[in-house]
């Protein structure tokens, strides 16, 4: 029998229930893997609330763990191999489960389960945001909010890697200090900064080449006047509120701006979009450019998890133990 956290009905973290079920032998082309370590991500607060459809109930996008067993057709993968997954089909909120064979991915023996599991996920959504969405490079100047948080402290890391300028938004002094040691250049601070003001009087009014904004609400508008004309606003997510309705008006032409709203979900759809970001991302970690920050609770804590990650009260990765 495997251990699940399911979604009793949409609402707030308490709708997070355990259950027990059993698993079929896995079938033609799956593997069954016992699970170590579990993603948390903001997706799956917006699973639980009912944002997006979830069929069966169980959250969770991503984990790291030891395949049991594998189904017919399954050939690169054995019983005892240890693999991390990231993308559909959902319901990684479980102690075990069957998956896609392709999903799973080989992982060396120097990266540790916690280490993979605060990183695989936001660190794929970190490489898709800076390769295909926008090419950050030497010469580029970015913004990125909520910078000590999960995706954001590797978004820093990477793109200092990459040779940007980085400019950083965060909630408190104590976040400035994480988002300064992850490499950004610029650390605005407060919830209520006027970052837009502070943008222009660090780029000399010129704007930044590109922002990512995963708070939404009040705070998307704000983010597009950060942006030179013919740079890009990519639209993460609505941690800070619903995403208002946008007036083409506001984009252009005046202001020529290109606005993304990037899935990584849809991006790991791909296979091979998938294993080249898995890819970069295991390299990246191998080599220091990404630096896991993570806190552990207990998957019959996942209600508390979601809980701490709404509040604000976590810098770094969540992720759950089986």
């Amino acid at each position: 029998m495997a251990e699940v956290v399911r979604i009793a009905s949409p609402g707030g973290p308490q709708q997070l229930q355990q259950a027990t079920v059993e698993l079929p032998a896995p079938g033609a082309g799956e593997i069954r893997l016992r699970q170590t370590a579990i993603g948390v991500n903001f997706i799956d607060v917006y699973h639980r609330r009912g944002l997006y459809p979830l069929p069966g109930g169980i959250p969770g996008v991503e984990a790291v763990g030891v395949v049991t067993a594998v189904g017919d057709d399954v050939v690169d993968l054995k019983p005892g191999d240890r693999v991390a997954y990231a993308g559909a089909p959902v319901g990684a909120y479980v102690s075990e489960r069957n998956l896609p064979a392709w999903r799973a991915v080989a992982l060396p023996a120097d990266l540790g389960d916690a280490a993979v599991a605060s990183t695989f996920m936001k660190g794929i959504t970190a490489h898709m945001l800076l390769t295909r969405v926008f090419a950050v490079g030497p010469g580029v100047t970015v913004l990125i909010h909520s910078a000590a948080g999960g995706l954001g402290q590797l978004m820093v890391r990477w793109a200092s890697h990459l040779g940007a300028t980085v400019i950083a938004t965060v909630g408190s002094e104590q976040k400035a200090a994480i988002a300064r040691n992850a490499g950004a250049h610029h650390v605005i601070v407060g919830r209520d900064a006027d970052f837009a003001g502070a943008v222009a009087a660090l780029t000399e009014a010129r704007g930044v080449d590109v922002a990512y904004d995963g708070v939404g609400g009040a705070t998307l508008a704000k983010t597009m006047a950060c942006v030179r004309p013919f740079g890009l606003v990519a639209s993460l997510g609505d941690s800070g509120g619903a995403i208002p309705l946008i007036d083409i008006n506001d984009i252009g032409p005046r202001r020529s701006l290109s606005l993304a709203r990037p899935s990584v979900m849809a991006h790991m759809q791909n296979a091979d979009a998938y294993r080249r970001s898995a890819d970069a991302v295991l390299a990246a970690m191998a080599q220091g450019i990404l630096q896991p920050a993570g806190q552990a609770y207990r998957l019959s804590d996942a209600h508390v998890a979601h809980t701490d990650l709404e509040a604000g009260r976590t810098s770094g990765s969540l992720y759950l133990v089986p």
